[in-house]
């Protein structure tokens, strides 16, 4: 849990020591204006933008039942975050796992990229996809009527 946090308390800390930095040397518009590009980016960074994350196992049992595809993610990926931007509204018809809060969504990405935590991998119909174009995934959402 910690892991996922890591990059966006930097990016905080950061902008903090840089702002006040900017600010006792008489710049209070720039401190404030550095200070928060520094927090969306860490907002960016964060699980907050991505929809709430279930565990690999309830989320293909949930795919088993509904035929929604699943995502395994990790924050402060870039991939991800692309896909995730790049779905809109639609990132609620999938269901997403976050590999660094469950060892089985973990496990299952190495299973399906020969030992490497890629992501996000995208499993669609029992198959993966490893970093797929979000316009492919919007599409085959949109094929399925989800």
């Amino acid at each position: 849990m910690t892991r996922a946090w890591t990059l966006p308390i930097l990016l905080v800390l950061c902008g903090s020591v840089v702002a006040a930095g900017l600010f006792s040397s008489g710049s209070p518009g720039e401190a404030v204006t550095l200070l928060l590009v520094f927090a969306l980016l860490a907002g960016v960074n964060s699980p907050l933008i991505f929809p709430r994350s279930i565990g690999a196992l309830e989320a293909q049992r949930r795919s088993a039942v509904d035929g929604r595809p699943v995502v395994f993610w990790r924050s402060g990926c870039r991939y991800c975050l692309r896909l995730r931007i790049r779905l809109g509204r639609r990132a609620d018809r999938l269901h997403w796992v976050d590999i660094w809060r469950d060892p089985a969504g973990a496990a299952a990405v190495r299973a399906a990229n020969d030992g490497n935590e890629t992501v996000p991998t995208v499993l669609m119909a029992g198959r993966p996809h490893v970093n797929p174009d979000p316009a492919w995934v919007r599409a085959q959402l949109d094929a399925d009527g989800g």
